[in-house]
């Protein structure tokens, strides 16, 4: 059996698993995220107060009528809840919406449809301000001043305390990072001691936009210098499975969906406590307790840390280390990481990401030229023995290892390597897997447009053209192959440049574009290499 169609029909069936895989993602959620909570157990071993554990928009029945401040950046168009300070809505306004690009997509959102998602943080101790507590606010309205490089919003924390508080929230121009600390002012005669947490709680349902035939990672992830990026599971915090670090003095806790990220990032080498939790309903929480504070009697203290609220990108480890990371690759980071910065370099010269995917395509091409050319080189060879198999075949019909030992022979005699195009196949199917995820998670790919109807490169052909392109392709590029002896290979080699079309019906244009790109140059480069084969046959022919 010819190897190179069989790695293409793998390719073909691991497609069409990654593909079953979605659609029983969309059909059958129950299956993936288990219905057994186990939160109170969990809860107890945490030591952490209840009021960290049961924060969820749902509750907002219980506290007192919420405030909203509304606040207007560069960048952002934020809500912060006059109840604990929640940042409880956050606009990207850099980033259309996932499904209507006159909108601006908005991360955090509470008590908006089914979905809910909030940035939220308090302190612990006897009645110290924590995200139930009330706070009273300067005004309103905040917007960004053209010449201003920050804003800050000021909550003061309602009641008598001893400890006095105020939440502080800076908003940075040009910048998606956002600084929440705490003032801290000990009017009493003793000292107190507070410790704090931050945390993001959200609900499990994917971002707006998502397809089910292109599952993406939503949920929490904790990073930390000794055991690197690990993501969690819902389904895992729901089990109380999770394996993630508990205890660490360095690393940082966030919430990943497609293309985004928010994470708390504490600054320095500080002891931290990350936690994640199934709460009421649909809710989840993922956060962090920071080390205690004592504060004398007459003295001052802050309590500070930053949220990164924004796009995911790879250069997001010069905020934090391993937040680059939040751009999932997949298992092959390795390979994909470097396709997308030449593919970032090709875009920097033209200003188009399709044109960048061309360029990125034929500089692959390239790179495996001589693996290519010595595995069409045996494909010639093969397709022009091919009568003389189909006579071998025929006579030891009845007999396959006479029939094999002859076969051998045969590609003794004509020095072919029945094997020789199985290398670059082999090489070329993590190169296109990896392609494929450099699309699918990279943000700027995200409504970048090629020409025409190809608006936007990492999602599916609206039209389907692209896909039948590629089929037509992959029938010329057939048409130059040997013909398998094998009727029934035969049969699936015919079906499968229909099928592959069906499969990329759903696949990113971009790599769609790729594909098309990549068999165009593989038929010029093979029909050249046939012809002179040919050529090369003849002479020697004629010489004998």
């Amino acid at each position: 059996m010819d190897l190179q169609r069989l790695f293409l029909f793998l390719i073909f069936a691991f497609s069409l698993v990654l593909v079953w895989d979605g659609w029983q993602r969309y059909q059958h959620p129950e299956q993936y995220v288990q219905q057994e909570s186990v939160v109170a157990k969990d809860q107890a071993k945490s030591g952490l107060p209840s009021a960290v554990a049961q924060a969820a928009p749902a509750q907002q029945a219980a506290r007192p009528e919420a405030k909203t401040i509304r606040v207007k950046t560069d960048l952002f168009e934020a809500e912060i809840s006059s109840i604990g300070g929640d940042i409880s809505r956050l606009a990207l306004l850099k980033h259309p919406d996932g499904v209507d690009q006159t909108k601006p997509l908005v991360l955090f959102q509470r008590g908006a449809g089914t979905h809910n998602y909030v940035a939220q943080s308090g302190l612990l101790g006897a009645g110290l301000p924590n995200h139930n507590t009330s706070f009273v606010a300067e005004q309103e309205s905040y917007e960004l001043a053209a010449n201003a490089d920050q804003i800050q919003i000021r909550l003061k924390a309602e009641g008598a305390a001893a400890l006095q508080a105020t939440k502080v929230i800076t908003f940075h121009k040009d910048s998606y990072l956002i600084d929440v600390a705490y003032e801290l002012e000990n009017a009493g005669q003793q000292a107190v001691a507070a410790s704090s947490y931050f945390q993001l709680v959200r609900d499990s349902v994917p971002p707006a936009g998502s397809t089910m035939f292109l599952p993406t990672f939503t949920g929490p992830a904790v990073y930390t210098d000794k055991e690197k990026f690990q993501k969690v599971e819902f389904a895992d915090i729901e089990k109380g499975k999770t394996e993630h670090p508990k205890q660490a003095d360095d690393g940082w806790v966030g919430m990943l969906q497609h293309y985004f990220v928010a994470a708390w990032l504490p600054e320095g080498k500080t002891g931290r406590e990350y936690f994640t939790r199934k709460l009421d309903g649909d809710m989840y929480s993922a956060g962090m307790v920071l080390p205690e504070t004592v504060v004398q009697p007459g003295q001052k203290a802050v309590i500070a840390t930053r949220l990164y609220a924004g796009p995911a990108k790879s250069d997001l480890d010069e905020i934090a280390p391993g937040l680059g990371l939040t751009v999932d690759y997949g298992w092959l980071t390795i390979i994909a990481a470097p396709l997308f910065w030449v593919m970032s370099l090709f875009y920097d010269w033209t200003g188009n990401w399709g044109i960048a995917i061309i360029l990125l395509t034929i500089a692959i091409k390239l790179l495996f030229f001589p693996l290519s050319a010595a595995s069409y080189r045996s494909m010639a060879k093969m397709r022009l023995v091919t009568p003389k198999l189909e006579k071998i075949k025929e006579q030891y019909a009845g007999d396959r290892e006479q029939l094999n030992r002859a076969m051998m022979d045969l590609y003794k005699t004509e020095k072919i390597n029945p094997l020789g195009g199985c290398l670059p196949v082999l090489i070329q199917i993590p190169v296109f897997i990896a392609l494929f995820w450099s699309i699918l998670a990279s943000v700027e790919m995200r409504y970048a447009p090629f020409f025409g109807w190809i608006t936007d490169l990492s999602v599916a052909d609206p039209y389907y053209v692209l896909p039948l392109i590629m089929g037509i392709s992959m029938v010329v590029q057939m048409r130059l192959n040997p013909t398998p002896l094998d009727p029934m290979q035969a049969k699936i080699m015919q079906i499968m440049p229909i099928a592959f079309s069906v499969v990329f019906f759903f696949f990113p244009a971009g790599l769609v574009l790729y594909s098309i790109v990549n068999n165009l140059l593989s038929i010029g480069q093979q029909w050249y290499i046939t012809r002179a084969a040919e050529g090369e046959t003849k002479v020697a022919a004629a010489k004998r």
